[in-house]
Order: C-alpha cells, then structure tokens, then sequence
C-alpha cells in the first residue's frame, strides 16, 4: 500500500516510531520512562510490512532498548520485565505478520482464479466482432467474488450473427456453472444453425439437462431458470434484428431520435420450458431497427438498482435526457459507461445483484467501432 515510485516505503512509518521513541526516551526524567513502548515498532510493522523486515524490526527493537535502557543510572533502568515484554513482542509481531501474509497470497490466489473464471465464461470480445459494434461492463455484486450468474457473448454463424445476454437465477459457484453451461452451448450452435429458433430450442434443452444432471448430484438445482435475450442480426436484412426473449427485460432501442422499448417476449426463461409442454417451437420476432440505432440489453441490476429513498433507477428518463443533450451518447461504449456511472451513483455503490450492461449495434463503414469490456 505504501510505495514511491514503484518501490516500497512501508519501512518508514516503524523506522521513525522507533527512532521517536528512543529520543523521546533520552530526552525524558527518569520516573518516566517510555523505552517499553518500542514494543509497538514490531506490532506495526507487522501489520504494513513483510515478515523480513518485521523480525529485522523484531531484533532493532530489542537492541535498541537494551542500549538505552544500559545508558540510564541502574535506578531507572526498566530491567528484565519490559525487555521480556519487548522480546515477547517482536516474536509475536512476527508470527502475525506470517499468519497475514499467508493470507494475503491466499486471497490474490483466490482473485486469479476467480478472474480467470470469469474470462473463461465472459471471453473477451474483439472489437467490431461479427460485424457489429459492443460494449459491455459486469459488475459482481458480491465484489471479491468478481463472478457470477450474468452471462453474454457474441457468436458470428450462418447468414446472422447472433447475440446473447441472460442472468442465472440465483448467485454462487452454482449459477457460474449454469452460465457456462448455456454458453458453451450457445457459441456451439450459434455457429452451426441458420435458423434462430434452433438456437433457442437448444438453450432451453440444455438449461433442462444442466438442471437435473446438478439436481441427480445433490445440488439444489431443481428450480433453477435463467432469463435471456437472444438477437440475430441477418447479413441479408440489415435494418432488421431478430429476437428471442426469455422472460428477461426487452431492449432499449438508442438512438439520436430517442429511446424506445422493444416487444417483450412470451417464453418463459430458460429451464421453466417443461412448466408449459404445448408452447412450440420458440416464435422469432422480427423487429425493424434504425443504423443509427443501438440495442441496450442489462440484467436486473440495473433495473432493480435503489436509491435511500427505495426508487428505481430511471434508465429510460436518463439515457432520453443525456441523448438530448448529445446524439453521440448512443454510440455503445459511451452508453455503457453511462449506464454503469448511473446506475452506482443511484444505489450508492451497494449493487444487490450483479449487473450487466451490454450496447451492441451494426459496424458501419467510416464508423469507429466500439469494444470494450469492464
């Protein structure tokens, strides 16, 4: 935490509280001395530095005070007691600066394998990929967990290129797996199947299998679901997106013309496809969209985001207002980051769920294309 310059000063602050007691010691009457306290030089550096530097802190200390407690008249000196309390000190400081620094690498080993987690099943997107521009920022509520039940990817396929976006019910390791269930199967036959509506027969397939292989191995998966959007953008109709809609939020439509909200879907989410057998194959709507136009997609956290007074977020009423003061806004970067700002400024910084923000529209030629990921 304390560096200069890339190089670490987290020595100085027992440097000087050890060089402060030792003259404030020299410097004070004899009925009142204070060379015992050195005992906190060892106790600080061990909550700042590594465990080198506090047993080297550990034997100064011990040093120091049998010099300066040996210079005083033998009637003032503090004797065996306070070294004893001095030395008993520094070899405690010691052993808690190991047990935190154990820690320590346990906890950044933890967050490697949980980044690496959430790279695995949220994979980094090129920009312009699949011919369209994205932005995309995930926010986990549980913050050193840095993962959890949203998902989205793009996948380039047969005459479309397909999008999806959904939130697992529930939080923990479980709705991670489910997740990355749903994605592997979406990338598998985004890119093999022409017709959308395949594709959303086998999301719903495999949330169902994912469901009860957990379930027959003990989990608490019998009712998990996940709600999601699944959009095409065909090569042969390019003022056009298709859309599956899986009791999730419909889109935003952003454009320099304003915001409008696209049809809602009638699935029920993913998982819940066995609560009504006779619903059919999955009906594709076909919705008509603007180039200028960019599709917003976010999960519940921001939907369901709070502030002290218990509103919800206005997403609507803010990006229709920040779209009249600038068209540009609707460019998906921009708008994500927007989106993001205000949704935490709203709640305060306290998400109660994870949350999504994802803005995706066509690449246009001479268009800057937009892609990045938070």
């Amino acid at each position: 935490m304390l560096r200069v310059r890339g190089r670490s000063v987290a020595w100085v602050p027992p440097l000087l509280l050890l060089v402060a007691i030792g003259v404030a010691d020299w410097n004070t009457t004899g009925e009142f001395r204070i060379i015992s306290w050195i005992v906190l030089v060892p106790g600080i550096s061990a909550a700042i530095c590594g465990v080198w530097t506090t047993a080297g802190f550990a034997a100064l200390s011990v040093v120091t005070y049998v010099l300066m407690d040996s210079a005083w008249p033998h009637q003032y000196q503090t004797g065996i007691p306070d070294f004893i309390l001095v030395a008993a000190g520094g070899v405690l400081a010691v052993l808690a600066c190991t047990v935190r620094v154990r820690g320590e690498r346990r906890m950044l080993h933890m967050r490697d394998v949980a980044e690496t987690t959430r790279r695995t099943v949220l994979r980094p997107l090129p920009p312009g990929f699949g011919g369209l521009d994205h932005a995309a920022v995930y926010l986990a509520a549980d913050t050193e967990a840095r993962v959890g039940g949203d998902f989205y990817d793009i996948q380039p396929g047969p005459a479309a290129t397909r999008v999806l976006l959904g939130d697992v019910q529930g939080k923990g390791l479980a709705a991670v797996e489910a997740a990355a269930a749903l994605l592997g199967t979406f990338r598998e036959a985004g890119h093999r199947e022409a017709d959308l509506a395949v594709v959303a027969e086998r999301l719903e397939v495999r949330m169902l299998r994912h469901r009860d292989l957990t379930a027959a191995l003990g989990g608490a998966d019998g009712d998990r679901f996940a709600t999601a959007l699944l959009l095409g953008f065909p090569d042969d109709a390019p003022d056009t997106v298709e859309v599956v809609n899986f009791g999730h939020d419909p889109p935003l439509a952003v454009g320099p013309a304003g915001v409008r909200l696209l049809p809602p879907g009638e699935r029920l989410p993913l998982g819940l496809g066995d609560l009504a057998p006779d619903s059919g194959r999955p009906a594709v709507q076909r919705v008509p969209v603007g180039a200028d136009e960019t599709l917003l997609l976010s999960t519940d956290g921001v939907t369901e985001a709070r502030d002290a007074t218990g509103a919800f977020y206005p997403l609507a009423d803010v990006l229709a207002r920040a779209l009249a003061a600038d068209p540009g806004t609707a460019d998906p970067y921009r708008l994500v980051a927007l989106v993001r700002d205000g949704t935490l400024r709203h709640c305060g910084g306290h998400l109660v769920d994870d949350t999504t923000v994802f803005a995706v529209r066509r690449s246009a030629p001479g268009r800057a294309s937009g892609g990045g990921r938070d």
